[in-house]
């Protein structure tokens, strides 16, 4: 239960189904940036939950996961963009955290299952894999973030909002009479960074990665400076403070030298990419030959037919058409209609 109005909701119409509901608040970090202290899940968030837990007449815990999210999250965002990726911190979360420590946590309370606020869908057919599909509302579907479940975790999960809207899920929480839940606004961020302020944290965080470096273009030609290329991500077009009296884009980014390429808009259509740390909640793919898939680049982007060929723990994947700002660092995820098939890490965009 993290205090929004998705959690309190899921919490709610589960003890209304008659399951037997414990809240749980996680407490994943808690960092001083520019002397605020700040936690993903702080004093407000943890208030708000223990009240929705109050009028449930629910138990209720404060579950201290900070160390496991420090190791497996937030070190791996801070090595991302050493690397010149873009990572997706909600994806590892959810690996680690929330279906990881997490479901570790229910175990010991010997609970059958977790519950979470996510909008996905589980299913099983009797005798048959489980499957992970698409929210019924396709504006609010998070299966992109949840790529990475297991069999296991899938069958001890339950998505209570997968088959409502988000205004179905505040109607339900005006009323349940959680009248201030209802109108908590919608939250975007990443959940550790204050005021999502991606350069401020990393300044502070890891300040070895502030140093000068060139701004070039795709001839080479240097046309300005930058003060550390994890400032920037593929496709950006604000934000550069270079002018050529044309639009440019962030077409490369190379850490190693701490080069950043920019270039017109049209560089940034690509035609295939190539992926690691896979994951295939539907199932291994076949072991020879491609397979055809809809894949998807980004969490906000849209479905690209494509072909995939999995070798060695490496996939390839090559776009019936092509996708503009493929960013590596993001996730790749393979669908067959609603049926989420798995995905990983993109490695490089071709």
């Amino acid at each position: 239960m993290s205090g929004g109005v998705d959690s309190s909701v899921a919490a709610c119409l589960l003890a209304e189904q008659g399951y037997e509901v414990l809240g749980s608040h996680m407490k994943l970090v808690h960092l001083t940036m520019g002397g605020v202290d700040h936690g993903c899940c702080g004093p407000d968030a943890r208030r708000d939950a223990t009240l929705v837990a109050e009028r449930l007449g629910i138990p209720f815990e404060i579950f201290d996961v900070s160390e496991k999210f420090e190791e497996t999250v937030i070190d791996d965002y801070f090595g991302e963009h050493e690397a010149g990726r873009t990572p997706n911190p909600c994806v590892r979360c959810n690996e680690h955290i929330k279906f990881g420590a997490f479901l570790r946590r229910a175990a010991e309370l010997d609970c059958d299952f977790v519950a979470t606020g996510h909008y996905a869908r589980a299913s099983q057919v009797e005798g048959e894999r489980w499957r992970l599909l698409r929210a019924v509302d396709p504006a609010k579907d998070q299966s992109y973030v949840l790529h990475m479940m297991s069999q296991e975790q899938l069958s001890r999960s339950l998505f209570p909002l997968g088959e409502m809207t988000k205004a179905q899920t505040r109607a339900e929480a005006r009323r349940l009479g959680l009248l201030d839940i209802a109108a908590k606004p919608e939250s975007q961020e990443v959940c550790f960074i204050p005021g999502d302020d991606h350069v401020s944290f990393l300044e502070e965080f890891v300040p070895r990665m502030v140093r000068e470096g060139e701004m070039v273009d795709t001839e080479g030609k240097v046309v300005g400076k930058h003060q550390g290329s994890f400032r920037y991500t593929i496709g950006q077009r604000r934000g550069l403070g270079v002018s050529t009296g044309r639009p440019n884009y962030v077409v490369d980014i190379d850490a190693a030298s701490n080069r950043v390429v920019i270039g017109s808009g049209d560089l940034l259509s690509r035609r295939g990419l190539v992926a690691d740390r896979l994951s295939w909640v539907a199932g291994e793919p076949p072991s020879t030959g491609p397979f055809e898939a809809e894949a998807r680049v980004r969490y906000k982007g849209e479905d690209t037919p494509a072909a995939v060929q999995v070798e060695e723990g490496i996939a390839t994947v090559e776009f019936r058409s092509p996708v503009r700002a493929v960013a590596p660092g993001q996730s790749v995820v393979f669908y067959r209609g609603d049926g989420c098939l798995g995905g990983g890490r993109i490695l490089e965009a071709r």
